[in-house]
């Protein structure tokens, strides 16, 4: 207690990992529900829009790992920051294959036309930089957590 003002120099620990359960649990259930519809009705438009940008058409495939097990791993808080930094380069590409030509555009309704994207995109920033958190199977400790 300073000047009669208590500090903690945990941060509050319990809401701060609380709210990293939250944003890393949020992003994967959303980006999981993107990968579990891709797995039903398949994925050839990626593969097209992937050959079509000069790349192998396995490429498109990886859009599994980054839309369904990468989340899975968020979900569970399992190797947490690796599966942020997989979701990360999961939405560079997707944006780059799909919406660059809406990347300075806004939407009918008057938002940003790519929000859904930056929003995973930032997102998984966010959970790449503060990891997975005490409510986690990988725990709060850990490289990869």
């Amino acid at each position: 207690m300073a000047n009669g003002i208590t500090t903690r120099v945990d941060g509050g620990a319990p809401k701060v990992d609380f709210a990293k359960f939250l944003l890393r649990v949020v992003l994967g259930l959303l980006l999981i529900a993107h990968g579990i519809s891709k797995a039903r009705g398949g994925i050839g438009g990626i593969v097209d829009m992937v050959v079509a940008h000069h790349m192998p058409a396995f490429v498109a495939y990886l859009v599994y790992i980054g839309e369904i097990i990468a989340p899975a791993l968020l979900i569970v808080g399992l190797f947490t920051r690796a599966a942020a930094l997989i979701v990360i380069i999961n939405m560079l590409f997707a944006i780059g294959l799909a919406h660059m030509g809406d990347l300075f555009s806004m939407s009918d309704s008057g938002g940003y036309a790519l929000e859904l994207q930056a929003l995973f995109l930032l997102t998984a920033i966010v959970v790449a930089l503060l990891g997975a958190g005490r409510y986690s199977i990988g725990g709060r400790y850990g490289r990869w957590n």
